[in-house]
């Protein structure tokens, strides 16, 4: 299977879903997706964004040895799904020590900004709460910045941020 162009041929639920059983429990192929996430134009990570989802779902080892392209892949512009998608990734993921400040940084920055959807506020602020609870000082920033968003935010928001500041005063 040629996965750009399967990419290319249809974007939809079962296509994504086909390619991610094609590419199933195979490091090799997941690279090809991994590079086609990475380096192609808008459409196509775009795409390969959603399959890179559903197969980090599945086979969450596979993610690892790209954690640092995928973290610094997010310094860039990158398309909203794409970037969705990367921080609804890393919500499930041990993120290694020399990775964390800059995704730390860079979730804050998503949390506190007024253009990012809720759906990257609140994967960022499960990442930034689940690396607090081995970085004791990211509990306070956390919770200051969810806690000032609270009184003006959707729904989504309103319930994530709940669950986190309930989670972060459980480990005090």
């Amino acid at each position: 299977m040629d996965l750009r162009q399967e990419l290319l041929k249809e974007h939809s639920k079962a296509q994504a879903q086909r390619i991610a059983n094609y590419i199933s429990d195979d490091s090799h192929l997941f690279g090809e997706l991994m590079d086609l996430f990475l380096n192609e134009p808008y459409r196509i990570n775009q795409r390969a964004a959603w399959i890179v989802s559903h197969c980090a779902d599945t086979y969450p080892h596979l993610i690892q040895p790209h954690l640092k392209p995928i973290i610094e892949n997010l310094q860039g512009p990158i398309h909203v799904a794409v970037k969705r998608n990367t921080v609804r990734v890393l919500q499930d993921i041990e993120i290694p020590d020399d990775l964390k400040g800059i995704l730390a940084e860079k979730c804050f920055e998503f949390l506190t900004s007024n253009q990012e959807p809720v759906a990257v506020k609140v994967f960022s602020m499960t990442i930034l709460a689940n690396m607090a609870k081995k970085l004791p000082d990211l509990k306070k920033e956390l919770s200051i910045i969810i806690e000032d968003q609270m009184p003006f935010a959707s729904a989504g928001f309103i319930s994530r941020g709940t669950k986190v500041l309930k989670q972060i005063k459980t480990w005090r």
